[in-house]
């Protein structure tokens, strides 16, 4: 029996965290895996564009919003196997990462308070404090729109890399449910981010009780405007709007020698495959926008709190949020010659 329940058609905007979008012409919400298949393949087959929708925490959507099937992805749940837990794609993150820790389980703890749904995180390979989630993935079960068939892809066929996989930039695999491995003593990740490890008192690499790494996540996090809360607008966002640069080996030295003269500072860097990562918060407010830095009208803003999130102050337009990202993107370039590129998914709009 098919179970996908089609509601009255909602804006976006109630289906985003930077409650921002236009309306669809049709919502379907998917609460099993069997449902999301036939949405999709139905959808397919009568040519209907398709927009996944999980927490929306990471979809910026155009004013003019999205003339297809909007599928919510809605199959919540996991299930335990010794080591390794299976989840359903449309299951809340952070409260699944809550309930390995209540259960004394580890290993994902370093990516606590990150909104949105679990089939999202190997899309884009979510990370946060030295962790990303290619380092806990078995496998990722999807729906394979072309061959329409349901198959499974181990963590080695998935292309990870810097917030990125195969399944980033196409919609041809949706996906149904991941599979991670845990850490049954109850220990977290090795510590690796440095903030971190200063909060929670210990050296790089040590590990730690799984709770007590969530709660300084979490904590960290809030300072950040990074926890969602209805009632405070720097957490109306997308998260981290832009990813850190990764500036080639063969132009690293030129492009550092042209930050370090135009701030007169030593430039933040990290190892990268292929080059050297930048920090894009710190490039951002080195090029003059600092926190609280406001868009057109005072209707988006940064965050009062962290650079790296565009905001909305309660009654802005995704156009609104565009203008501010594009006046950032190009502000930094033109002072460093670094392009940043957004995080977010954009639909029906360009930056």
């Amino acid at each position: 029996m098919n179970s996908a329940r089609t509601p009255a058609l909602p804006k976006l905007a109630a289906y985003t965290t930077l409650r921002l979008g236009g309306p669809v012409r049709r919502f379907v919400s998917a609460v099993t895996s069997e449902d999301l298949v036939a949405v999709v393949r139905d959808a397919d087959v009568a040519g209907e564009p398709v927009l996944l929708l999980g927490g929306g925490s990471n979809l910026v959507v155009g004013d003019a919003g999205f003339d297809g099937t909007l599928v919510e992805v809605a199959n919540t749940g996991w299930q335990r196997d010794g080591d390794h837990v299976q989840v359903e794609a449309g299951q809340n993150w952070d409260a699944f990462v809550a309930g390995l820790v209540e259960a004394g389980l580890g290993g994902l703890e370093c990516l606590s308070g990150i909104p949105g749904s679990v089939g999202a995180t190997p899309i884009q390979n979510v990370g946060a404090y030295g962790c990303e989630v290619a380092e806990s993935i078995v496998s990722v079960e999807l729906y394979d729109r072309v061959t329409r068939e349901v198959r499974t892809l181990k963590a080695d066929e998935l292309g990870f890399a810097y917030r990125t996989s195969v399944l980033k930039g196409t919609d041809t695999g949706v996906v149904l449910s991941v599979r991670f491995e845990i850490r049954e003593d109850g220990l977290s990740a090795p510590i690796r981010y440095a903030e971190l490890a200063r909060t929670l008192g210990v050296e790089i690499g040590a590990r730690v009780p799984a709770a007590e790494a969530r709660e300084a996540v979490l904590g960290l996090r809030r300072g950040k405007g990074m926890v969602l809360d209805p009632a405070d607008h720097d957490t109306w966002s997308a998260g981290s709007f832009f990813t850190n640069p990764i500036v080639p080996s063969a132009d690293a030295e030129a492009v550092l020698a042209r930050i370090t003269a135009a701030v007169g500072a030593e430039v933040p860097q990290y190892p990268a495959d292929g080059g050297v990562k930048l920090s894009a918060a710190w490039l951002i407010e080195r090029a003059g926008f600092g926190k609280g830095y406001p868009g057109p009208g005072n209707r988006v803003s940064l965050s009062t709190k962290h650079t790296l999130a565009l905001t909305n102050r309660g009654d802005a337009t995704t156009e609104d949020l565009l203008v501010l990202a594009r006046e950032v993107r190009d502000g930094v370039f033109e002072r460093f010659g670094v392009r940043l590129h957004p995080e977010p998914l954009l639909i029906n709009c360009v930056i």
